[in-house]
């Protein structure tokens, strides 16, 4: 298998928030720095991508997930995966 050199492998989604949440998009994969490319909602220019790469602004994702639950459930629009050392400690 060969990789593209400088392209990071791709990335697992977690949850999807329920609807009236926030996408937790953190990674930097979701920001292109090189394009912007129309987005697949408002078809405005984003550099923001979602794990599958569709260019989408991360409020354009909220509202969508907000307006269709159902079909948010099949994980078009997910947060990334919280690592165990990204979580908030809770220390007595």
């Amino acid at each position: 298998m060969t990789r593209t050199r400088g392209k990071k492998p791709p990335f697992e989604p977690g949850l999807v928030p329920p609807p009236g949440a926030l996408l937790e998009w953190r990674d930097s994969q979701h920001f292109d720095r090189w394009q912007d490319r129309p987005c697949v909602l408002c078809d405005q220019p984003t550099p923001m991508r979602s794990h599958s790469g569709e260019p989408v602004h991360k409020a354009c994702a909220e509202n969508w997930i907000a307006a269709n639950p159902v079909e948010a459930r099949l994980g078009r629009f997910a947060s990334d995966t919280q690592s165990k050392s990204s979580r908030h400690a809770t220390h007595a």
